[in-house]
Order: C-alpha cells, then structure tokens, then sequence
C-alpha cells in the first residue's frame, strides 16, 4: 500500500463524502502549472521558477494583446471608412512621393539645359570674339601698311617689283637737307590675358567666365578706339598735307599731275585698274579708302614737289652775307643787281643739291667761276657758284640732297662763300620764296 506521507499526499477520511475534493484538484493544477513552468523555461539542466502571481500576470498580458488584437481586427473590418482613410492617406502618400520625384527630375532638367544653353551662348561669344580678335589684328596689319611716316616714324617705302626700293631722288626727303627727326611709335596695342581664377583651372565659376568674357569684350573695344583713332589721326595727316602741298605749289603756279618733270615720272606705268571699296565693305574699310586715296594724293603732289627747290643748299643755320636784289657792288662800290643769295661757310664745306634735276653745266661761267648748274622741270632751275670742288658732271642725274660740290671762292668772290640762284624760266627768282616754302611744308618734306 503507498505511502501517505509524500508531500502530494492529504489526508483523506475514509468516508467518501467528507474527502477535501477541491484542496485536492487546487494542488494537481499547481503541481502541473509548476510542472510546465520548470519544462518551458528550463535550458541545459537550469530551471528558472516564478511565483504564480508573475505567471498569472504574463498570462493576463497576452490575453489583453490578444484581444486588443482581435478587437482592432474586428473594428477595421466593420469600419470600412477607417480603412479607406489609411488606403487614401497611403496613396496619397505615395502621390506626393512620386510628385515630388518629378519635380526634382524636371529642376534637373532645366538645371540641366540652362548649363547647355549658357555653354552653348559661350561658346557664340567665344567664337565672335576671336572672329572680331582676327579683324581686329588684320585691320592692325593694314594700318600698318597705311600708317602715315610721319606719325610712327617706322613705315618703310614699299619694295618695287624685283624688290628694289624706289631710289631716294624719286621721293622727298626730310627737311632740311641731311637732317633726320625722330618720331615716337604710337603705343601698340597691348594682347590681352585671360585672368586665372584664384581656385585654379577647370574651377570658374559662371560669374567668373562671364567676367572674362566682359573684359576681354572691353579690351578689344579699346583696341578698335585706337585703330579709328589712329585712322582718324591718319586722314587728318595726308588732308593736311595735301593742302599745304597744293598751296605750296599754287604760290608757284604748278598745277599737280599736269606738267611733271621727266625725271619724276620715269619708269612708271601698268594697267588700269579702278580702285573702289567693296559692296559689303563697312565704315573701317570707308574710312581706309579714304586714307589711301589721300594718301595718293599726297604722293602725287611729293612727286611734284620733289623737283621743286625747296631745300637749304647747305647744312646747318643760315648764314647770310648778301641777299637777292639791290645792293652795291663789293667790287666797284656802285649799284648793282644780285641775282641771288650769298651763304657763308667755311672752305670745302658741302654742297647739296636742293631738289632732284639734270646737271647741265658743270665748270667755270665766269663771275660765278666753278659753277653747277641743275635744271629741276617744269621750268625750275637752280646755280650753285664761286665752288672749290665740282663733284658732278653735265648730263648727270642727281637726287635731292646730293654733294654736288663744294664751297669755294672762286671766280668773282670777296671770300669762301656760296652764291645760290633760283630761276624759273630762265629769270633770276628770289630764293628766300623757295625757302620760306619749304619752311612752311616744314616736315612733310
């Protein structure tokens, strides 16, 4: 017979009625409530035990979350407006998100095609301004070739064909004989430099490149002033020029291109060609044919005066012992006529010839004794006498400025000096009129 004395073991009466029934089925559900707990949370021969209170309390919180679950479930579902509130939300949601998306994918693209279109007005002004950099270097050039010798002092004569230049007795020289001025270049045009930006290249910011644009647009501006003043400068020259030219020759009654002298107008010709601006060409190019129309103009009338005697026969101040017309004779001490101008100078002291001619006499004349004598055209002659030295011969070419001789006291002279004739045809002119002429024309010549 079992033992009673366990610890699940209770007294029982031997009576059926009067056993403890529900003390008995309290302690089987204990001992089995014990029994699972120490089977679910035991792990590896450990056994973690809980008080009934704990247990009771975690039962009681899954079935709260369970029937808070199932009564969620249940009011969804008989809420069909709740529902639909959160599915539209959702979309909503969902609206805007993908809205949102294209909005940001749109401000790529413009973003997107404004750098497209502000590279591509870039790369336009780029090109027009190295299109204007190229007209503006080749206008530079033609300047050059047009520029007035006068202002820059460094334009050489055009070579020939053959590459000969044009001899000096051809085209005048500066004025006086054998003295040389200095001209100051006019200042070039500086190249421009695209500044660097300060973060280095590939860095530029579109401010900054438009800025360069900017300055480099400003410079080339500044070039294109200079080169219409420059072409201003020029025009205002050769008109000048010319005018003073025409009046020069006026005074003595020449009329330009009508009666040239032979020497002046030898080895020229060609085809006739017209000049003329083209259709399309614009005010630069006007402006230009301008200049090069005055500028022949003025070539016509230097090639004129060339053969006129303007220039001083010696170097240096004039010095002046006896001037043109009435004076007494040195000789007899009576009234007499001198036919020209008496330069004082110092024995050998050169000679030069004051504009291009032919040399038709060469020795002793006389009073004058050694004399040259150089007839220029157009009616022009000139004497040079009382040399020491002849250093020319008759029939003989000579250009303006050339040592034809040198001073002397020869023939009818009181002492070393030169005696200077102009005449116009065949009449003795007072020189002082070439001269002053000369002075007035200044440098042109």
């Amino acid at each position: 017979m079992p033992s009673r004395s366990g610890p699940y073991y209770h007294h029982y009466d031997a009576h059926p009625a009067r056993q403890p029934q529900p003390r008995v089925q309290a302690a089987a559900m204990h001992r089995h409530a014990v029994m699972a707990r120490d089977y679910i949370l035991g792990h590896a021969g450990r056994q973690l035990r809980l008080g009934p209170i704990a247990f009771w309390i975690a039962v009681g919180a899954l079935v709260i979350m369970g029937v808070w679950t199932i009564a969620t479930a249940t009011y969804f579902a008989f809420r069909e407006d709740v529902l639909t509130r959160l599915i539209g939300r959702q979309a909503e949601m969902q609206f805007a998100y993908e809205d949102r998306v294209a909005d940001l994918r749109a401000q790529i693209d413009r973003i997107t095609s404004r750098q497209l279109l502000d590279q591509e007005q870039f790369e336009q002004k780029l090109e027009q301004l190295m299109r204007r950099q190229a007209v503006l270097e080749s206008r530079s050039s033609t300047l050059s070739a047009a520029a007035d010798p006068m202002l820059t002092g460094s334009i050489k004569l055009a070579p020939r064909s053959g590459g000969a230049d044009l001899p000096a007795a051809r085209l005048p020289k500066p004025s006086p004989i054998s003295d040389t001025k200095t001209f100051s270049v006019p200042p070039e045009r500086k190249a421009w430099i695209a500044p660097s930006s300060a973060s280095g290249a590939g860095t530029a910011k579109p401010a900054g490149v438009h800025a360069t644009l900017a300055r480099l647009q400003t410079s080339l501006d500044h070039v294109e002033r200079q080169q219409y003043a420059t072409l201003g400068a020029l025009e205002e020259s050769y008109s000048s020029r010319a005018h003073r030219m025409r009046s020069v020759l006026a005074d003595f009654g020449l009329n330009p291109g009508k009666a040239p002298s032979v020497f002046s107008r030898s080895g020229t010709g060609g085809p006739f060609v017209p000049a003329k601006p083209r259709g399309e060409a614009g005010a630069f190019e006007h402006q230009l044919y301008r200049i090069n129309l005055a500028r022949a103009h003025v070539d016509e009338l230097s090639r004129t005066l060339v053969t006129v005697p303007l220039r001083k026969p010696v170097t240096g101040e004039i010095d002046l012992s006896s001037g043109f017309g009435m004076r007494i004779d040195p000789f007899l001490h009576t009234p007499a006529m001198h036919t020209g101008l008496d330069f004082r100078g110092d024995m050998g002291d050169p000679i030069r010839a004051t504009a291009a001619g032919k040399v038709t006499h060469a020795g002793w004349n006389g009073g004058y004794g050694k004399m040259v004598e150089i007839d220029h055209g157009n009616g022009f002659s000139t004497r040079y006498g009382h040399l020491s030295e002849i250093g020319v011969s008759a029939g003989q070419l000579v250009r303006t400025g050339q040592i034809i001789g040198r001073i002397g006291s020869s023939g009818r002279s009181t002492g070393p000096h030169l005696h200077y004739e102009t005449r116009v045809e065949g009449e003795a002119t007072n020189p002082q009129k070439f001269l002053r002429a000369g002075d007035l024309l200044g440098g042109i010549l």
